[in-house]
């Protein structure tokens, strides 16, 4: 892989950094600047920022140039391919990969450090979901607790094919595992085989408090929630499929292959599946939805959280499929929701004054 090296700041006398930070941008002139200069302004010297334009034809290389950086422009290869490229341009034991379009909150950067050790294969935190304009606009996704797993969590990876985890920016990974990247040729992404894998590797350490912000907009490259597209959902679908097959064979030195779900009996394949049969303007099946419900009472997740998933399913079983696909939009929006705003949304109403608009908040 070619490009462009533009390298800004001297670097001598600077100890090695203890966190890479990498950004992969692809036109984001409107955000990446606020992206750079919230890591830039924590002033952390144990801390180096990389940068990557990945082909943009915007005006996201100038931006970028604006800021002492070491700043890469490579050819369009996408997120997963840019984050690779920009792995091998940095010696630090941990990697962050931010979001051009999202940002990290002051005094994160040395609370994360301070929970880093050769023992952690992943930190996660949660992030704070804002509009376009930098305006919080949701509860912190997902909502997590402070803790230090060794082990329970692969266990759980090996039932349910999945964890309790958040969007690409909430994410450091060990270094190592990074090579993983190479390897997922089937998707843009960056984060989804080093999530898989993680806990496998080492302890995950889970942060309470949200360290960043999550930005929601017209302009994020995928959503269930903006679109209800059936074609995104399959997307989705294949994507699962595929990630849990990479996990196999990652699994498989360590003879734990034959131990993890097949990927159409875990929780996130049966629910992905119930909405592309809403989306399509099918009648969903009871059986699908008992076969989900039976996965998810078998999960850690809060007794209330099983019940409104229950409540939710049923409905969208027995509703007609123009209220089930108004309920769905509404469950996948990015703001706060209520059973009030769920009730108009079913019926046809509007939000409310004060609720936000449906948009995605997923990013891919």
């Amino acid at each position: 892989m070619t490009g462009t090296e533009g390298e800004y700041g001297s670097t001598q006398n600077i100890p090695r950094p203890r966190l890479a930070v990498i950004i992969t941008c692809w036109n984001y002139a409107d955000y990446v600047d606020e992206a750079i200069r919230s890591v830039l302004d924590q002033n952390r010297e144990d801390c180096e920022l990389i940068v990557v334009d990945d082909g943009s034809t915007d005006a996201s290389w100038d931006r970028i140039g604006r800021h002492p950086v070491s700043a890469y422009r490579i050819e369009n290869c996408g997120q997963r391919a840019a984050c690779a490229f920009a792995v091998t341009k940095t010696q630090a034991p941990f990697v962050l990969f931010l979001d051009a379009d999202d940002v990290l909150v002051p005094g994160s950067l040395a609370t994360i450090i301070s929970k880093l050790d050769d023992g952690v294969a992943k930190l996660q935190f949660p992030l704070s979901r804002t509009d376009r304009d930098g305006v919080i606009i949701g509860d912190p996704v997902p909502r997590l607790n402070a803790f230090r797993d060794t082990g329970s969590i692969a266990r759980d990876v090996l039932r349910h094919g999945t964890y309790k985890s958040p969007p690409t920016s909430g994410n450091v990974f060990r270094r190592d595992l990074c090579a993983m990247l190479d390897d997922a040729d089937y998707e843009r992404a960056v984060d989804g085989i080093l999530i898989f894998a993680a806990p496998f590797f080492g302890d995950i350490v889970s942060l309470a408090n949200p360290l960043g912000r999550y930005r929601v907009h017209d302009r994020n490259e995928s959503g269930l929630g903006r679109a209800l597209d059936a074609q995104v959902l399959r997307r989705e679908l294949t994507r699962h499929v595929e990630r849990m097959a990479h996990l196999r064979r990652v699994l498989a030195p360590q003879g734990r292959a034959h131990k993890l779900v097949s990927p159409e009996n875990t929780p996130f394949f049966l629910e992905r599946t119930i909405y592309l049969t809403i989306v399509s303007g099918r009648r969903v099946r009871p059986t699908i939805v008992g076969r989900f419900l039976r996965k998810i009472y078998t999960t850690d997740n809060s007794l209330g959280t099983k019940c409104a998933i229950t409540i939710f399913l049923l409905l969208m079983a027995i509703l007609p499929n123009r209220a089930a696909r108004r309920g769905l939009s509404y469950r996948l929006e990015a703001g706060k929701r209520s059973l009030a705003g769920f009730l108009r949304a079913l019926v046809g109403g509007t939000p409310s004054s004060g609720e936000p608009p449906m948009q995605s908040s997923r990013k891919t």
